[in-house]
């Protein structure tokens, strides 16, 4: 099981760079920094773009800063954007409904790992990565 994806992984990189940078960041800069594959980054950065994390700019001395600062981009919300919902609380079986659903011992112990986990993914900001 994988808690954090190859997407979300550059996503929360490039993040911290241009954090770091406070200036607009061309992509063929950020993937000389960061060492991703520039189709990869080139993905990653329209999305984030279209969701509002990252402003844009085109033309001569365009590219890309952040659209909020650090602290108001929380590492769940990439996840989200990157993975969907994300979710440690999948039936062993792989049945969509389970009998057991209602009185599954396992269910409710990984129920209340995931909610520790998920509090404490949302208490995690860009600025705190850096």
């Amino acid at each position: 099981m994988k808690l954090i994806t190859r997407n979300t992984d550059y996503a929360l990189r490039a993040l911290c760079h241009l954090a770091k940078q406070d200036k607009v960041v061309t992509a063929p800069e950020l993937v000389r920094a960061l060492g991703v594959p520039h189709p990869f980054m080139r993905k990653i950065l329209q999305r984030l773009s279209q969701e509002k994390i990252l402003k844009s700019y085109k033309g001569q001395g365009g590219g890309f800063k952040l659209n909020k600062p650090a602290e108001e981009i929380y590492l769940m919300r990439i996840m989200r954007i990157f993975q969907g919902n994300v979710g440690l609380n999948g039936c062993f079986l792989k049945k969509d409904i389970c009998p057991n659903k209602g009185r599954c011992v396992l269910r409710k112990k990984i129920h209340a790992i995931e909610d520790s986990v998920y509090k404490q993914l949302r208490e995690i900001n860009i600025a705190v990565l850096i």
